[in-house]
């Protein structure tokens, strides 16, 4: 029998499905509310999940209950909020008007603002927590979901929240509580500036960062983001087994150190890419101005300029626009010179 609270997806698509899949699976009642294309996908298909380890498994058709309205909020106990971060406004909207008050609702989204709008727009009518997904999912078609990025989700320490991570037990979807999300929001922004590196590439993450004229963009785009942050006196929390305050000198240490001990040890796989490049390959509107573009409105808080991630941000804006994909030399031309 299912335990744990009734959770709703909101905006299930890759992440979504991945999480939710691997909850249901884990025995948590899950409805997942996406696009009609991915309900059309799961009814014919059902879910199949999987990651860069070798873990698989397959919920059938009769199993997922995926619905295109916000109608199924108002059953959901708990609602996890994995749109894409321009459409948080909207998402909220159909929240305030469809879910249950008092209901707790989880942004699994990019970018450090997510929840602020949360908080305005459902004006304390529901319980709003931070959470972070650290790892890449790719879509595979016929309701195939890939995690390719070894990583933990992360939520707010909540006794809501403590009850479904119960229920979820491990697995890759397992979730952890922690004292310290906005650490671990901007630890995580400062690796999802590779992101838009990897979407200007055009090639998949384990191509993109064995170059290393890519990962000294990356590098270099990260190094400013940590003087912003110092000077902003926020302290980014380690996500993963190495600090922020170390990855710039080892993202942009050479090949044939980075490619033979650290990208092994980071275990990318041949299916992993970002959710940028991904939107950027659909035609889709980017979250550039949530991940790089946070640090450029920090940047001008704090009266100072953050050139390498504004160039960034222009560069994805082109790309949006039909720009072709730049070579690991004319990308490190365009935004460092040289």
């Amino acid at each position: 029998m299912p335990g744990g609270p009734k959770v709703a997806i909101l905006g299930a698509g890759s992440v979504g499905c991945f999480i939710g899949g691997c909850w249901l699976a884990a025995g948590v009642p899950v409805t997942f509310i996406g696009r009609p294309r991915l309900s059309k996908d799961t009814d014919e298909h059902g879910l199949t999940l999987s990651d860069y380890s070798g873990w698989q498994i397959r919920l059938g058709p009769g199993e997922v209950d995926f619905r295109c309205g916000p109608e199924a909020l108002e059953d959901a106990e708990i609602i996890v909020l994995t749109v894409k971060s321009g459409d948080t406004s909207a998402a909220a909207d159909d929240i305030a008007m469809q879910g249950t008050p008092g209901a707790m609702v989880i942004s699994f989204q990019n970018g450090v603002s997510n929840v602020e709008i949360l908080e305005h727009n459902l004006g304390g009518r529901f319980e709003v927590a931070r959470g972070m997904v650290p790892f890449n999912v790719a879509y595979l078609g016929n309701g195939r979901f890939h995690k390719g990025v070894a990583g933990d989700l992360y939520v707010e320490q909540r006794s809501t929240l403590k009850a479904l991570a119960d229920a979820i037990g491990g697995g890759p979807a397992a979730l952890k509580l922690s004292d310290d999300m906005i650490g671990l929001a901007w630890g995580k922004l400062l690796i999802n500036l590779n992101n838009a590196v990897n979407a200007l590439s055009g090639r998949t993450l384990q191509n993109e960062l064995k170059n290393r004229d890519y990962r000294r963009v990356f590098a270099a785009s990260m190094s400013e983001g940590l003087a912003l942050l110092k000077r902003a006196k926020i302290e980014p929390a380690t996500v993963g087994p190495i600090s922020p305050q170390a990855l710039p000198r080892i993202i942009d240490s050479p090949d044939w150190l980075f490619n033979n001990l650290f990208l092994k040890k980071w275990k990318v796989d041949a299916k992993a890419r970002s959710s940028m490049a991904d939107d950027l390959a659909a035609g889709r509107k980017t979250e550039i101005e949530y991940i790089n573009g946070e640090l450029v409105r920090l940047a001008e808080h704090l009266q100072r300029n953050a050139p390498i991630n504004r160039a960034i941000v222009d560069l994805l804006h082109k790309a949006e626009a039909g720009a072709e994909p730049l070579a690991p030399a004319a990308l490190l031309d365009a935004v460092l010179g040289g």
